[in-house]
């Protein structure tokens, strides 16, 4: 049993399932990140966490208390919601001690605990401000100290830095991270941003069409996606999913793929016993884009190094990066190289690809092999 139990829980809307028989077990101090795209049932699941939203079936337990028919003020959650909900006629301070002065909370004990969370967030400065003279940031940060301030078991937090510009996104992402390392609190976080999910988690469900289409660290579901929509989902940019044959050629199964003047064959060492079932089968060749690269930028730890050399599409210099464009098994398929790496359109290029990091998938069920 982890700290909240999620167990085999659907939601319906009249005849339609939109959540199928979700399982998921967080552990105390974990901070689990619920990502997908618009639509896929991660903000219904939080809602039913909060208990905002009705359980079809199943059940959703806290530290072994089954909350199913639990009001949500009785639950010991504290939710951050995407748009601050703060009262506009309130101070700063009263907007975070708000709920403890309904929980009829004795003012001093108020005033210690507002005190220690506005150092926390360092906002002490904005105490005496009305929630209309705050940037967005300001805001989002009053928001959590409403939630803080109240000690509950499980933080939810409901896509809470769509509001923000790129920047003050990464630095308030860098914030929340410090403070679940520095307090060791229970987070369930929805987003619909990859990187928000890959930087913050300690795990992550990866959500699509109502169904946990993986599960687990931020590493797992990168290195190993389940599936080609885990695997096009996560990363930036995506992972290259690619059409090919496998082979055997002198003992050793290699993956096949047209490039622009011909077949190219991969080999795949140490290949998983499950691969040998699909010699001579069309599969999905995974590779990440910088698992291609140009020679001298290789992983020196890797031991599996194959050259490919094909012609160069499209070059996009990226600052620290450039990412270059070729065609393979007729689809684009992204590198990334070194700044300075001497790559350019039209002309062909020797291409270093890291197949220690390769992974098959199914074409027809789209999941991973082995």
């Amino acid at each position: 049993m982890g700290f909240l139990d999620i167990n085999n829980v659907t939601k319906s809307y009249g005849a339609v399932e939109v959540l199928h028989r979700v399982d998921i077990q967080v552990d105390e101090g974990e901070f689990l990140v619920l990502v997908g795209p618009s639509g896929c049932g991660k903000s219904t699941l939080l809602n039913m966490i909060a208990g905002l939203e009705g359980i079809s079936s199943g059940e959703i337990a806290i530290k072994d208390r089954v909350v199913n028919d639990i009001a949500p003020a009785k639950r010991n959650i504290a939710m951050v919601f995407q748009s601050y909900a703060l009262y506009p006629n309130m101070t700063v301070g009263q907007n975070i001690t708000f709920g403890l002065e309904m929980q009829g909370t004795p003012k001093a004990e108020r005033d210690k605990a507002m005190a220690e969370v506005a150092s926390l967030l360092q906002i002490e400065n904005l105490l005496d401000r009305k929630p209309g003279q705050l940037s967005g940031g300001q805001r989002q940060r009053v928001a959590m100290g409403r939630a803080l301030v109240r000690d509950p078991d499980v933080f939810l937090f409901d896509e809470p830095l769509s509001n923000l510009d790129a920047k003050l996104r990464v630095d308030m992402r860098t914030e929340i991270k410090k403070l679940h390392q520095k307090l060791g609190t229970t987070i369930v976080y929805v987003t619909h941003d990859q990187i928000e999910a890959m930087t913050l988690s300690t795990r992550i469900a990866v959500m699509y069409d109502g169904y946990v289409q993986q599960l687990g660290t931020p590493k797992e579901i990168y290195d190993t996606p389940a599936n080609i929509f885990v695997a096009t989902f996560m990363g930036s940019p995506a992972m290259n999913v690619l059409p090919a044959e496998l082979v055997e050629m002198n003992g050793a199964i290699h993956a096949q793929v047209e490039g622009a003047d011909g077949p190219k064959q991969l080999r795949i060492e140490n290949a998983p016993e499950a691969y040998r079932s699909y010699i001579g089968k069309h599969v999905m060749l995974g590779i990440r884009p910088e698992a291609i690269t140009d020679p001298e930028g290789a992983d020196r730890n890797a031991r599996n190094i194959q050259t490919l050399t094909n012609e160069v599409g499209v070059t996009e210099p990226a600052g620290a990066d450039t990412f270059v464009t070729m065609s393979l098994g007729g689809k684009d398929c992204v590198a990334r190289m070194r700044a300075d790496a001497e790559a350019y359109p039209g002309q062909p290029f020797e291409f270093a690809v890291n197949m220690d990091k390769a992974v098959l998938f199914d074409p027809k069920t789209e999941a991973r092999i082995a």
